[in-house]
């Protein structure tokens, strides 16, 4: 039996109804008046369900198209559309490592067999702490740096061992 996964704000990640906070509510509510149709709120509403529940669930995609007043469908085709949506629980600290062929060529393959072997995970993998997730990705549109990673919503170019070594430890909170 699998372990219960649980969500940053807490709740149980599968079949939990979902809800935003009085403070995410809030700054849904500002974010609406920013834009001249509710459908053009969709990407922030996302961000802000998001950072509320950790990922975006089946749960999570009705829940913003009640909100929007779209369609689940809709709102789901955005979100498999990007990257910076997660569609499975992922840990506090999220690195994707781009593998275009500008950072390929920069040792992208090199740094992910790193990074996989300093956290004993694969891409799609978490770690058991819960600390990392590791993801491999196209383009972020980084190709002057590579190979370039992105940590959360930071782009960084350039990592090597050293690099890394220091990503983890702050990921870790050392």
């Amino acid at each position: 039996m699998g372990a219960l996964v649980v969500n940053r704000s807490g709740s149980k990640a599968e079949g939990a109804r979902r809800e935003f906070s009085p403070a995410a509510r809030a700054r849904f509510d500002e974010t609406l008046k920013r834009y001249p149709t509710r459908q053009a709120a969709l990407l922030p509403a996302l961000w802000i369900a998001q950072e509320e529940f950790g990922w975006i669930s089946k749960e999570t995609v009705e829940y913003v198209a009640g909100l929007l007043n779209l369609t689940p469908a809709y709102v789901d085709g955005v979100v498999t559309f990007y990257t910076m949506y997660h569609r499975e629980p992922v840990g506090r600290t999220v690195l994707q490592v781009c593998s275009s062929i500008s950072c390929h060529l920069c040792g992208a393959q090199s740094l992910l067999l790193l990074i996989e072997k300093k956290l004993g995970i694969k891409p799609n993998e978490t770690t058991a702490d819960g600390a990392f997730t590791l993801q491999e990705v196209e383009c972020i549109a980084a190709c002057d740096g590579g190979p370039a990673l992105i940590r959360g919503e930071d782009i960084l170019l350039g990592i090597d061992e050293k690099k890394l070594d220091q990503i983890i430890a702050e990921g870790r909170g050392k």
